[in-house]
Formats: C-alpha cells, structure tokens, sequence
C-alpha cells in the first residue's frame, strides 16, 4: 500500500525533513509527501475568516486527493483530528491489514493548519487521533510516518515493534 501524508505547511527544518526522509527510505518509496501551502490570515482574526480558509485550504486538500486517486477508487482517506479514534499501533496495523484486505492502495493523511481542518473536509474522511494532545504539523508528520513504518513491521512480523 502507498502512504500519503498531506500537510499545511511546510516543513523547512532540517531535523524535521531528514526524520521524515529516515521513514520514506525505511518504506522503500511507499511513504509520499504532499505539502499544502496555508492560507495566510491576519492576527486576532474572525471566526469567519478561519473558516474561510479552512474551505480554501481543504479545496487545494481535494486537488491533491485528485491527483493521488482520479477516481478515488482504492482510496482511504484519513484526517487527523482532536475528536478522531485513537488507536495502539497494534490496532492500526490491524486496520492496515484490512484495508489492504478491502482493496485499498492509497491512504491518505491529512493533517491540518494550526486552525485543524474544514468541517466538511474532515466528514468526507475516516477521522484519526494521534492523541488528545497537540502537535505542529512538522512533529506530527514525522510521528504518523514512524506509527505507518511500526504498523507495517507489526504485520511482517519484524522486530522494529519489540
């Protein structure tokens, strides 16, 4: 199965972008990066705006989810949201298997600005948790791409999990 992690924002660190590339090696190419640029908003703005910009975000979100899969056919879309399932990493190497199992090729995870993710985004997805904490985008990347590399160890049996 192909991973794609789909962001807003971009990841200019260097300890950031090398810990993701640790993951995308380990993976052998089946780990793939899609920035998304953010919409800039002015300081103490309006519930509206935020709003507003969620939709434009999740709008360039959809044209990536396009490009991945045209059809959408053998796609798994997840967003990572505060109000998502949170799940052990045995569990998400289950869910691995059986998206596999259903035909799927691609799962796509969409994590969002420091204003999370449009509402009508996040209800077109299986929603995710990495925890009731929070994470920058950046952190939260590298930590989704070593739980795929851990799950997928979990189902080969290998050590890497122990």
């Amino acid at each position: 199965m192909n991973y794609h992690i789909i962001h807003v924002g971009d990841s200019k660190e260097k300890y950031w972008t090398d810990a993701f590339a640790e993951y995308e090696k380990r993976l052998g190419g089946a780990l793939h990066d899609h920035p998304i640029k953010p919409v800039k908003l002015p300081e103490n703005c309006s519930e509206a705006l935020i709003t507003a910009a969620l939709e434009k975000e999740a709008e360039a979100i959809r044209e990536k989810l396009k490009k991945i899969s045209p059809t959408g056919s053998g796609l798994k879309k997840i967003a990572l949201c505060i109000e998502g399932k949170q799940l052990s990493s045995e569990e998400l190497s289950k869910k691995f298997d059986g998206w596999k199992n259903d035909g799927i090729t691609d799962a796509a995870f969409v994590i969002g600005s420091s204003f999370g993710l449009s509402e009508n985004l996040k209800n077109a997805c299986e929603k995710l948790s990495m925890s009731k904490m929070t994470f920058p985008h950046q952190m939260a990347r590298v930590i989704l791409s070593e739980q795929i590399y851990r799950a997928e160890c979990i189902s080969a049996g290998a050590k890497y999990h122990k």
